[in-house]
């Protein structure tokens, strides 16, 4: 069973101001695709099969890191308490990403109509399914202990989760892209999934694994996993300045979509938390099972989303910006999320003590 240890002490600097470093970036990538062009074309040089290797070594520094802090080994203990994993699964693979697919395209397609022209529409229904289609991964450990979640139990919602990932992922990205009338290059696409999801899950279960058994768990734990602490974000960020750097013309010319495509991602967030967490409650879980559930489901793998943007579509499409504009929205509504976990501890049946 997995231990608390593995849980991180708390929002850290970089991930608390998150969109604020992201608005950063936004306002560098831009300048540098203004004022110093040769940067993007320089790095549009290194690519290959559609894949810019510049990026895929920065999706990497983000991936990789978070894949060696899922412990597999919790899969043993999945029928111990299944309720809250039906409600995860559920919400995460039945649920979220068609109510993305529908709230997207009726605010993109329908009220916002006379705002966004219908191909950039189109692509930025295509950013929110690959949002939608990609549930937490990493993050959801932080919100996990601000809301006082049960640690092991958490370590298990996100080790079937990432298992899930590995055969839902691209069925559904490609059935709903067809759906919105996206072309699908299947070639791409799995080779995305390849590249940011299959070999970098393997690589974090023999990084932890051989750790583990040559210095031990509290090494790992306590010594290996805090060395690669800003990793992801720096990693992050880089990307971020590379895709602005690509995007400024798109976002100068049209700077109210960042507000308009956040519009949809927020209502998305909501709903979801709230149908996982009143399903928890109705079941009669716990509030450190029930707050988790969620979590994960409310929030997004966008790393992995961003990642896949830019594979299937390029650094230069809207719907990469799409992507990262559910990095932008990310954070505060999060935030938000915890406090009203943190208010309805009372919604939920008292906790059994040792």
């Amino acid at each position: 069973m997995a231990t608390a240890k593995q849980e991180p002490a708390g929002i850290g600097f970089f991930e608390k101001y998150l969109t604020l470093w992201v608005i950063l970036c936004m306002a560098a990538g831009i300048l540098i695709g203004k004022y110093l062009p040769g940067i993007p074309a320089f790095l549009n040089c290194f690519e290959y099969a559609k894949v810019s290797i510049p990026i895929a070594i920065l999706i990497w520094l983000m991936i990789y890191p978070m894949m060696m802090k899922v412990d597999f080994a919790s899969i043993k203990n999945v029928g111990k308490n299944p309720k809250g994993l039906y409600v995860t699964w559920v919400t995460n693979w039945l649920i979220k990403p068609f109510s993305m697919y529908a709230i997207a395209w009726f605010f993109f397609f329908v009220v916002f109509k006379s705002l966004i022209p219908a191909n950039l529409a189109k692509d930025y229904l295509a950013g929110a399914i690959l949002l939608g289609a990609a549930p937490c991964t990493a993050m959801v450990f932080v919100w996990s202990h601000l809301t006082k979640g049960n640690p092991a139990y958490t370590v298990l919602q996100v080790a079937t989760n990432d298992l899930i990932i590995l055969v839902a992922f691209t069925p559904i990205v490609a059935l709903l892209l067809g759906i919105g009338g996206i072309t699908i290059p299947w070639g791409t696409l799995l080779l995305s999934v390849l590249l940011f999801v299959v070999i970098p899950l393997a690589g974090g279960v023999l990084t932890r694994s051989s750790v583990i058994k040559s210095k031990g768990e509290d090494y790992f734990n306590n010594s290996f996993i805090p060395k690669f602490g800003n990793v992801t974000i720096i990693g992050l960020l880089l990307t971020l300045i590379i895709i602005f750097a690509f995007q400024g013309r798109v976002i100068m010319e049209n700077p109210l979509h960042i507000l308009l495509i956040a519009i949809p991602l927020t209502i998305q967030t909501f709903l979801i938390f709230f149908i996982a967490y009143l399903a928890s409650r109705k079941l009669k879980l716990a509030h450190s099972i029930a707050a988790p559930a969620g979590m994960i489901g409310a929030s997004n793998f966008f790393e992995l989303s961003v990642a896949v943007a830019i594979s299937l579509f390029g650094t230069k499409s809207p719907v990469a910006m799409a992507t990262v504009v559910g990095v932008l929205v990310e954070v505060p509504v999060m935030l938000t999320l915890v406090k009203i976990a943190n208010r309805t501890t009372h919604w939920f049946p008292a906790e059994k003590t040792a």
